[in-house]
């Protein structure tokens, strides 16, 4: 599958893929009611609204929708954003989340997938699609855009812990978290593997640095804009 090329432009990434482009923003309050409207569809999103990974223990145990969305609009409301909105004709159909690592609390108390050194590392833990942009490439736009957000950000190092789907096909909701393969065509690299105990799956643990040509997707490395020169990512 031909994966969509992304440029950045005032932190806006736009991908070009057939049917129709994406446009990929940042989580802000004014884009929360569309956030809203894809998470509403149903599944996990409608009642975790992104927080699992950003709480635990009994803050998580005692947590209701409403006080999950509360969470996540607040954080909309702070820099960096919480993650990317992936609009296309208009309307959510795609979410990331992703930020420094220590903002989110599950992780730096997880013992599964506990850091694998001092690096400091930026996160991902979610993507949302909608069901009907889904096998459309948009979790792969997303990535893209994650990179480069994450760099505009200043991040050095881009961090997952997706799903090894090499053992057959899995469930959408399972899916959460992203493939392995969809990371390592972006170019991560598996820098850790880890697992609970014998009977629970293997999860690996992958990495991009974003510093230099090393930081750049194998997609980015070889897309040209109109005119010869790449656009540096700005800031809003």
């Amino acid at each position: 599958m031909t994966r969509p090329a992304a440029t950045v432009r005032h932190h806006r990434i736009v991908t070009t893929r057939a049917p129709a482009a994406l446009d990929v923003r940042p989580l802000t309050p004014a884009r929360f009611d569309d956030l809203a409207s894809l998470f509403s569809q149903g599944g996990d999103p409608k009642w975790c609204w992104c927080m699992y990974f950003r709480v635990r223990g009994l803050d998580w145990s005692n947590a209701t929708p409403d006080r999950n969305r509360n969470g996540l609009q607040e954080l909309a409301r702070r820099r960096p954003a919480p993650g990317l909105v992936a609009y296309r004709g208009g309307n959510a159909v795609g979410w990331v989340s992703l930020g420094p690592r220590e903002s989110y609390e599950r992780l730096e108390h997880s013992q599964v997938l506990a850091p694998v050194d001092d690096t400091p590392v930026w996160s991902i833990v979610c993507f949302v699609v909608a069901r009907t942009a889904r096998r459309a490439g948009v979790a792969s736009a997303l990535l893209d855009a994650a990179v480069a957000h994450a760099r505009a950000e200043g991040a050095q190092v881009l961090e997952a812990y997706p799903l090894d789907t090499a053992g057959g096909r899995v469930s959408s909701a399972s899916a959460y978290r992203g493939t392995l393969a969809m990371f390592q065509r972006a170019g991560f690299q598996v820098v850790a593997t880890r697992q609970f105990n014998r009977t629970t799956p293997v999860r690996p643990i992958v990495r991009l640095d974003l510093t230099g040509a090393a930081g750049r997707s194998p997609r980015e490395r070889t897309a040209r804009p109109r005119g010869g020169r790449r656009p540096l990512p700005a800031r809003e």
